[in-house]
């Protein structure tokens, strides 16, 4: 029961769900999907704890960027089943799709100028 709570928290928020969403389109670091949702760089990594947390996210090292991707669902079948079924849905939501047509233009070397 807690796996399938936990789930269900991580995805009970808009950007969460717009995360989820980006990333199944392509893997980001926090600074390009920050660009993207347009939110602190803070509060996207919260986020991204919360998805972590839930089996929905994980992340690998490329040089000095954590780049987020989504997990198969291997841990947990029911964060498998929801990153399936969320697949299909929310492709109609014009501010997901503005925030989508935007994943080509990001470039990780602006994005993340410290």
């Amino acid at each position: 029961m807690k796996q399938f709570i936990r789930v269900m928290k991580a995805l009970s928020d808009p950007n969460r769900v717009r995360l989820i969403k980006i990333l199944a389109v392509k893997q980001l670091c926090v600074c390009e999907l920050q660009d993207l949702v347009g939110l602190a760089q803070s509060t996207v990594s919260k986020h991204l704890k919360v998805l972590e947390e839930a089996g929905l996210v994980d992340y690998h090292k490329e040089g000095s960027w954590f780049i987020y991707r989504l997990t198969e669902g291997e841990e947990s079948d029911y964060a498998g089943v929801m990153l399936e079924n969320l697949e299909g849905w929310l492709s109609d939501e014009p501010q997901l799709q503005e925030m989508i047509a935007r994943i080509p233009h990001v470039n990780r070397e602006r994005s993340c100028v410290v």
